[in-house]
């Protein structure tokens, strides 16, 4: 039996707090009761991560933890989801941290501080060997969000190529305004680029789908994967391009959504899933996120998410 290859994920581990519902202003020298203030595993690396390995496909992470308790709780939470950590190493830094304001519909506002993760990958690991043993696909989660990947996430993605392994990148947000400037030089070796909709506004500064998605391809990403919220994803193969619809649930919280998305299309692909069957499995995936506070506490494995697909409507 051909073992299903592996993903190596890079990017960011976060150490989440999530306060819920989150004011719609905020009134200093007061005080305000909200429902809950709860402390969980964050990071777009590390999301995506957990998502893969719920999904039963073999997922490795590479990043920085501080030598904190915060880093020993999300490094426990990643072993506990059967994330390989071998290749999570620990800084003087504090571990990254978040603070999520999320109202009551669901949408979130994040106040970050990086921490340990201004020093990782830089300069940037060799693939070749024990890091991307079994590992058919790299995966750059977020390289606005890491100084280290936006800098040689390239010449990651140029070496694993060489290596024969597929690619992706999970865009993020750009705080620092660069966008397409920054992002452009990674797209030559990008087959598989996740963006959402606001994300690809900003990167080609248009706002219809397939016009931002024509942008992005010429640049040079082989396919686009337009991530919509509740109405799915647009998919932009080269010689392909379909909308899959998302499924119909409560929203609480929107935190990590679009990583455990990303997690779950690239889990389908590496279980031998076609782009429209990887994209319903992912809606899927990114669905169970937004019901629980918290990017993977809805997380189910992979036939228990698609018993539960059959049972919502889309």
């Amino acid at each position: 039996m051909t073992q299903t290859p592996g993903v190596l994920c890079c990017g960011n581990i976060v150490f989440d707090t999530l306060v819920r519902p989150a004011p719609n202003e905020t009134h200093w020298h007061t005080s305000l009761w909200v429902d809950s203030i709860e402390q969980q595993i964050g990071g777009n690396g590390a999301n995506t991560a957990i998502a893969i390995a719920r999904l039963g496909v073999p997922a490795r992470l590479a990043g920085r933890v501080g030598k904190d308790a915060n880093g020993e709780r999300v490094l426990a939470i990643l072993r506990d989801s059967g994330v390989d950590i071998s290749f999570v190493d620990r800084g003087e830094a504090p571990t990254s941290a978040s603070v999520a304001l999320v109202r009551a519909d669901g949408a979130r506002a994040l106040l970050h501080c990086p921490g340990v993760s201004r020093s990782v990958f830089n300069p940037p690991p060799a693939l070749e060997g024990a890091l991307s043993a079994g590992c058919g696909f790299l995966h750059i989660g977020n390289p606005f969000g890491v100084p280290g990947l936006r800098a040689n996430g390239p010449a990651m993605l140029k070496e694993a190529h060489a290596l024969g392994m597929r690619t992706s990148i999970d865009v993020g947000w750009d705080s620092s305004g660069e966008w397409l400037r920054s992002l452009a030089p990674s797209l030559a070796e990008t087959d598989v680029l996740f963006v959402n909709h606001d994300e690809a506004r900003e990167l080609t500064g248009h706002t219809e789908p397939t016009r931002q998605a024509e942008v992005l391809q010429e640049a040079g990403a082989r396919a686009v994967v337009i991530k919509l919220g509740a109405e799915g994803c647009a998919v932009f193969e080269r010689n392909r391009r379909f909308h899959s619809p998302g499924f119909k649930v409560t929203v609480r919280d929107t935190t990590g959504a679009g990583d455990c998305f990303a997690g779950g299309f690239l889990a389908g692909l590496a279980r031998g899933m076609d782009f429209p069957e990887a994209a319903r499995l992912a809606n899927a995936v990114g669905a169970r996120s937004v019901t629980e506070v918290g990017s993977i506490t809805g997380l189910m494995g992979f036939e228990d998410t698609n018993a539960w697909a059959r049972t919502v409507e889309e």
